[in-house]
């Protein structure tokens, strides 16, 4: 009987735009249109999309995208992210247009001012789970956390249609946690991606250790004494960072944005899809949309 609940694919929409763009920019590579604009980060994002649909099969997608750069996060510490630049000229353009493209298919775009992507994608996919199969597909491992019985995560490798598919077993496996773990762990060891320090000296192996005994960061403060003297006095130094970490780690699950099944049902109309390629010059493209007659009409 579980098998004949909808599957329901949650993209993060700038993880799969900036690995197309960068995969491509490093050889200068920007396959710029007639018309001067840029287009190598929507050909590869397109093409990561429609490998993916056609690997899993959705019967549901829908793709989520952060709406700029300040957060809650930003808020809560002004760093947050802060070493990351400005993004490239020929990246600039395209932000909106690949949006465009999504909505030629038919698929919602679904982005909330004040939070990030994966704060729509961990709200939706809990919305969605008693009820659909959910993956999320990303290159981005933070959003291993919302792993559950019925949320899985696909995680991009290098090139297209090279996948790491995980469940809360594999990730168990993997790290000896369990998902919901993962959040405790980033608020120890922090997050040089994200630009957050965690607790200074605890990598990830003194993490995992401490986590595998003491379940949580709660756990762990309140048995400070029964901790290696070096362990205990770099949690009390950095006590205020480490519960700041925490919060910077954790997906935000109650974010006020929905979807419902309807809205994200995969179903193309053939020509309004190939139009839009079609203005924008991104060639090579019709051949991945879904040619399945439950896909396209």
């Amino acid at each position: 009987m579980t098998n004949q609940k909808p599957s329901l694919m949650l993209v993060d929409g700038m993880a799969l735009l900036f690995r197309a763009f960068y995969a491509t920019a490093v050889t200068g590579q920007f396959m710029i249109n007639s018309n001067g604009t840029p287009t190598n980060g929507i050909h590869g994002f397109v093409k990561h999309l429609f490998t993916a649909v056609s690997s899993f099969k959705p019967s549901h997608l829908a793709v989520c995208w952060d709406m700029g750069s300040k957060t809650f996060r930003t808020e809560l510490f002004s760093d947050y992210k802060g070493n990351r630049g400005e993004a490239p000229i020929e990246l600039i353009p395209q932000f909106d247009l690949v949006k465009e493209v999504v909505a030629s298919f038919d698929i919602p775009n679904i982005g909330l001012a004040g939070y990030e992507a994966d704060d729509c994608i961990g709200t939706i996919a809990n919305q969605s789970k008693d009820f659909a199969h959910v993956s999320i597909l990303t290159g981005d491992q933070d959003m291993l956390q919302l792993l559950d019985e019925s949320i899985s995560v696909i995680l991009l490798k290098k090139g297209y249609g090279n996948y790491l598919v995980h469940t809360p077993e594999t990730f168990f496996e993997d790290k000896g946690i369990t998902p919901k773990q993962m959040i405790d762990l980033k608020a120890l060891m922090g997050d040089t991606s994200d630009n957050y320090p965690g607790v200074k000296g605890i990598g990830e192996k003194t993490a995992l250790k401490l986590l595998q005994e003491f379940e949580h960061v709660e756990g762990i403060i309140s048995n400070l004494d029964r901790l290696s003297k070096s362990n205990k006095t770099k949690i009390e130094q950095d006590l205020e960072m480490l519960h700041l970490s925490r919060l910077l780690a954790e997906i935000k699950c109650d974010v006020p944005v929905s979807c419902t099944l309807d809205d994200a049902s995969l179903r193309i109309e053939k020509e309004k899809a190939v139009n839009k390629l079609m203005e924008l010059e991104l060639r090579g493209l019709q051949r991945l949309l879904p040619i399945d007659e439950m896909f396209v009409s």
